[in-house]
């Protein structure tokens, strides 16, 4: 999971931040002592910075330039101080990025999720699959709704993979155990029903009711 610290005074909007980046599989935690913020980024070692310029103690930049420092992990200035002079001292301080207050959290998600991409190299594979709200991470192949972390066996992620990479198509029942029997030695019909259907109540009790709808004498689907 990758671990985003956010330096901003204003504990709202931090605690909006965290919590939408624990529904995108993120880590996210909010800076405490801003006198001291070299020590908390020491001791959580993120991926990614979000950057406030006005802060208690000394400003966004200082900081920045302290990070540059010790580290290349992104950042990304967040800030309403947004005219041009700002933004290009913010580039030229080392950010990665520069976002306008208020913003949308669903866009603040989508361009973490790009610069790490960027940052990280994930290589063909996508790090993330949602739908409906819900986030299948395949860097430790768990899902993500809500805020919820949900556990998955290696035959349920497998078939949850399988459906999230296909979402709006039916996979077949032949092409789901040809998945599973990519590690068992043996995976027969029973096999596959019994995981389905666990699988379901799992989701169910995360709040995802009907999200594998079958598909009666072709195989399973979300949509």
């Amino acid at each position: 999971m990758y671990r985003i610290l956010i330096v901003e005074d204003d504990r709202g909007i931090a605690e909006a931040i965290e919590k939408q980046a624990a529904q995108w599989g993120l880590s996210a935690k909010g800076v405490e002592d801003f006198a001291n913020v070299m020590a908390e980024f020491a001791r959580f070692d993120p991926q990614l910075v979000l950057l406030d310029i006005a802060l208690p103690f000394f400003n966004g930049y200082y900081w920045c330039g302290k990070i540059r420092e010790v580290s290349k992990v992104p950042i990304i200035f967040i800030s309403s101080a947004s005219d041009n002079m700002n933004i290009i001292m913010a580039m030229n301080m080392g950010g990665d990025d520069f976002i306008a207050k208020p913003f949308d959290q669903t866009v603040l998600m989508a361009k973490i999720q790009a610069l790490l991409r960027r940052t990280y190299d994930f290589g063909a594979g996508v790090p993330i699959l949602e739908h409906r709200g819900a986030m299948l991470h395949t860097g430790d192949q768990t899902l993500y709704y809500e805020g919820q972390r949900i556990e998955l066996s290696r035959n349920e992620y497998r078939i949850l993979l399988s459906l999230m990479e296909a979402r709006g198509r039916v996979v077949s029942r032949e092409k789901l155990m040809e998945r599973l029997w990519q590690t068992d030695s043996y995976v027969d019909e029973n096999t596959l029903t019994v995981n389905v259907n666990r699988l379901r109540r799992k989701l169910e009790a995360a709040g995802l009711a009907d999200f594998i709808v079958t598909k009666f004498g072709v195989g399973y689907i979300v949509e």
